[in-house]
C-alpha cells in the first residue's frame, strides 16, 4: 500500500500554523538532513489514521519525495487533535527497526466458559527493508482453547524476511479463568469485614477522643 501526503516547507510560527488548520513538523533521518515542514492537520489525522506509525508514507511538495515512518506525534487535549509530528526519513534498501502493531483476531473457544482474554503485548520490535514491512501481524485467538494457554512471540506468522527482536518467549496474550460464585462471594464477605473494622476503629477513635 502506497500512501503519500503533501507537506511544503515550513514558513511560519508554529502558532500562525495551527490557527490556520495546519502541523507544524518536522522530518529527518541518518541521510536526510532535518526540515522544518507544516502538513494540513485534516490530511494528516486521516493519513496517520489509515497508516499508523508503521507504514511508510511518501511526502510530496519537497524539493523530492522523501519515504518516511511517523516516529512521534503530539497531541493536545485542550486544543483538540494532533499538535506536532515528527517524520523519520528511511533509507531506501537499507534495514530499519521499529515496532510494528499487533492486531487480535478470532474468538477464543474458552472464552465461553466466562473466562477473559488479557493482551499482554500491543506491538513487537522487527528488523526488515521497507519494502517488506508490515502495516501489522496478526494474532490468532482462536487457539485459546484452555485456561493455561498462552500464545507467545513465538507462535506468531511471521512474514518472510522480518526479524523479530522482541523476545520469543514473551507473553502477547493469555486467558484469565472464570471466577467461581465462591470467589465472588468471599470477596463480598471479606470487604464487609473491612468495613465493619473500619468502623470499629472510627468509633473507637471518637470514643478515645471525647
Amino acid at each position: 500500500m502506497t500512501i503519500k501526503l503533501e507537506v511544503q516547507k515550513r514558513d511560519a510560527a508554529a502558532e500562525t500554523l495551527r490557527a490556520q488548520g495546519k502541523v507544524p513538523a518536522v522530518v529527518y533521518g541518518p541521510k536526510q538532513e532535518s526540515v522544518a515542514i507544516a502538513v494540513d492537520k485534516q490530511q494528516f489525522t486521516k493519513t496517520l489514521n489509515e497508516a499508523g506509525e508503521s507504514t511508510i508514507i511518501t511526502l510530496t511538495g519537497l524539493d523530492e519525495e522523501i519515504e518516511v515512518l511517523v516516529q512521534d506525534v503530539a497531541f493536545n487535549a485542550a486544543r483538540g487533535g494532533v499538535e506536532h509530528a515528527d517524520f523519520y526519513a528511511i533509507e531506501r534498501g537499507k534495514e530499519l527497526t521499529t515496532n510494528v502493531a499487533l492486531e487480535f483476531v478470532g474468538e477464543a473457544p474458552i472464552e465461553k466458559t466466562g473466562a477473559t482474554i488479557t493482551k499482554v503485548l500491543q506491538d513487537i520490535e522487527i528488523t526488515c527493508r521497507p519494502s517488506a514491512l508490515p502495516s501489522h501481524i496478526e494474532v490468532d485467538l482462536s487457539v485459546l482453547d484452555s485456561e493455561d494457554a498462552q500464545i507467545h512471540v513465538s507462535d506468531l506468522h511471521i512474514p518472510e524476511g522480518v526479524t523479530v527482536n522482541t523476545d520469543a518467549d514473551a507473553v502477547v496474550a493469555s486467558v484469565s479463568a472464570a471466577r467461581t460464585e465462591e470467589e465472588s462471594e468471599t470477596e463480598a464477605v471479606d470487604m464487609d469485614a473491612v468495613e465493619v473494622e473500619a468502623k470499629g476503629k472510627e468509633d473507637t477513635t471518637e470514643e478515645a477522643e471525647s
